[in-house]
């Protein structure tokens, strides 16, 4: 099944002392999932900003994501007609604020025509999903 990952994702299958890091690195190491360049820029922003206990330097967290992300996944574009539509529905879909990131993820997935998001922030995803969304999963 094909699949969109999220940066969290992204970020615990790189990170060999996550907790989630051996069931995000299997769902990375299939291949073939799905993902944006954004979620590359979210990965490194979280790689190298220290909020997770660990801060990577800039060179190496750049490297990981080169050598172990790229081969791995498929790159959906999000044009700026999809945000710019994202963000006319967001009232009436609730998304406000910080929000509006996990939406655009979740739009991402949608337009690869995916079964299944995947991501470490279940509750946050679940609350912006409608019916004919991708289903959203952890790994």
């Amino acid at each position: 099944m094909s699949r969109y990952l999220d940066s969290s994702v992204l970020v615990s299958s790189l990170l060999p002392d996550d907790a989630d890091f051996a069931a995000c690195d299997a769902i990375l190491a299939e291949g073939g999932h799905w993902t944006t360049a954004h979620a590359l820029s979210e990965t490194f922003a979280t790689l190298t900003g220290g909020r997770l206990g660990v801060r990577v330097d800039a060179a190496i967290a750049a490297e990981m994501i080169r050598e172990s992300v790229l081969p791995c996944v498929r790159f959906v574009e999000v044009s700026v007609e999809d945000v710019i539509a994202a963000q006319l529905n967001a009232r009436e879909l609730g998304v406000r604020g910080g929000a509006i990131y996990d939406y655009m993820h979740l739009v991402a997935a949608r337009k690869a025509g995916v079964k299944c998001l995947n991501t470490l922030n279940v509750k946050d995803f679940r609350i912006l999903r409608r019916d004919d969304d991708p289903l959203i999963e952890r790994p």
